[in-house]
């Protein structure tokens, strides 16, 4: 791709975010989700200003690492398997797919071997996907307060993704309850438990994203793909 087609895109998708988030939010980042794309395609990101990328799959990340030149903070966003989890911990700067006790317990193990803190956002199933991995909204509330003693790990906010129905009040309403136990928690002040992170939105809900007041979309398709999104 080249960079010019890359910039055109990347500053539609702020000038989009900006008019989305209204003032009442500050407008998303742009988390570039890079999965599928070579490192030649993705360092181009860096001279744009797009510092953050993220990745699903564990080898990948292990492949693309050595070829992107430190250029970039990569999260996990993908779900993850306790049995790979040592296998990133020194790549990438979050983990946002905690939904379970298993993996958070491995997540600390590791970290306190590498003498560190691994930032977590706690992905929840806003429409009960289980396919999609995440913990039902629900059992929040009980599974922080189960993770904030682990010392190797500083959770940060929420992660969601939300099913794919086309733009309508439904989904819709199901950004804006995302937002509004994003709230709760925070407000809550569990100790041990940050709310600074409210990530959820791509490249077909973008938009709602904003308007709900996401702190990161994760948008691939919109920037690298073979057409452009526009507004939805």
């Amino acid at each position: 791709m080249e960079t010019d087609l890359l910039r055109e895109r990347l500053e539609q998708l702020q000038s989009a975010l900006r008019s989305a988030s209204d003032g009442r939010y500050p407008p998303p980042r742009i988390i570039a989700v890079t999965k599928n794309h070579p490192a030649d395609m993705i360092l181009p990101l860096s001279m744009l200003g797009v510092r953050e990328i993220g990745e699903n799959r564990v080898q990948e990340i292990r492949e693309k690492i050595p070829l992107l030149e430190g250029k970039f903070d990569l999260h996990l966003i993908g779900r993850l398997q306790t049995n790979k989890v040592k296998y990133i911990m020194k790549d990438v700067v979050m983990i946002q797919s905690l939904d379970r006790s298993e993996l958070a317990h491995e997540i600390n193990r590791h970290a306190l071997k590498l003498d560190k803190v691994m930032p977590v956002l706690v992905q929840v199933s806003p429409a009960g996907e289980e396919q999609k991995g995440g913990i039902a909204p629900e059992q929040l509330r009980p599974f922080l307060r189960e993770i904030a003693v682990l010392p190797g790990l500083h959770v940060r906010g929420l992660m969601a993704v939300m099913p794919n129905l086309g733009p309508c009040p439904e989904l819709e309403a199901l950004f804006g309850n995302m937002r509004t136990l994003f709230e709760q928690i925070r407000d809550e002040a569990i100790p041990g438990i940050d709310m600074d992170e409210l990530s959820m939105g791509m490249s077909g809900d973008y938009l709602y994203a904003a308007r709900h007041g996401a702190t990161m979309v994760r948008i691939g398709s919109a920037l690298f793909g073979p057409r452009n999104y526009g507004p939805i």
